[in-house]
């Protein structure tokens, strides 16, 4: 089976996160073709959409070479080859992108309590932003001038940003241990898209 080629650490996470583990390690392994896992980052997230409920799971896998991201969640019913009851469907995707395409890696702390905060302690939340331009995001607002009377039209101003990854993991939702897992991986990510912008640029 191509989900046997994982590492041990990284099956171990994805069965723990208990979303079709078969299907996701599985794909996972046809994305990664026998590469070594440097580190890696399991996140499953449920919501709730009206009535319904679903399930999604991303994993990110950091290569020696690349970053390696699934995604799998609940697909829309599919009919069956015959007549009858509609079967139930899950989706899977990945998508692997070279480190030194990486364009940024952003990280948002949460700590409760800042006053008394100490170096070294846990944070309340973490999110990871990881972006190398496949999703662009355009936020607009209207332009303003320094005159409170002015009632021109200015126009609009915005920010363009890449998100094509983005996780949040807290304490209170996911345990003190994810949070500790998610700053791993993330400086772990950093130092590797570091040392690959470096060695591009001496290239």
């Amino acid at each position: 089976m191509p989900g046997d080629a994982l590492a041990e650490d990284l099956r171990r996470a994805v069965e723990h996160a208990g979303y079709y583990p078969a299907l996701v390690a599985d794909v996972l392994a046809v994305a990664l073709g026998g590469e070594d896992v440097a580190a890696h980052l399991v996140h499953q997230e449920t919501t709730f959409d009206g009535d319904e409920v679903r399930r999604h799971v991303t994993v990110v896998v950091l290569t020696p070479t690349r970053l390696v991201v699934a995604h799998a969640d609940d697909g829309t019913d599919v009919a069956g080859e015959t007549a009858g009851p509609r079967s139930h469907a899950a989706a899977a995707s990945t998508e692997a992108v070279p480190l030194a395409q990486v364009r940024s890696v952003l990280l948002s702390h949460v700590v409760q309590r800042p006053d008394r905060y100490h170096g070294g302690d846990p944070v309340a939340e973490l999110t990871v932003t990881i972006g190398w331009g496949s999703v662009q995001r355009l936020d607009l607002e209207p332009a303003t001038c320094a005159d409170p009377q002015c009632d021109a039209d200015h126009g609009y101003s915005g920010s363009l940003a890449s998100d094509d990854v983005v996780l949040r993991v807290s304490a209170a939702a996911d345990g003190a241990d994810a949070v500790a897992r998610a700053l791993r991986f993330a400086a772990a990510l950093s130092a590797a898209t570091g040392a690959a912008a470096g060695a591009a640029r001496t290239a």
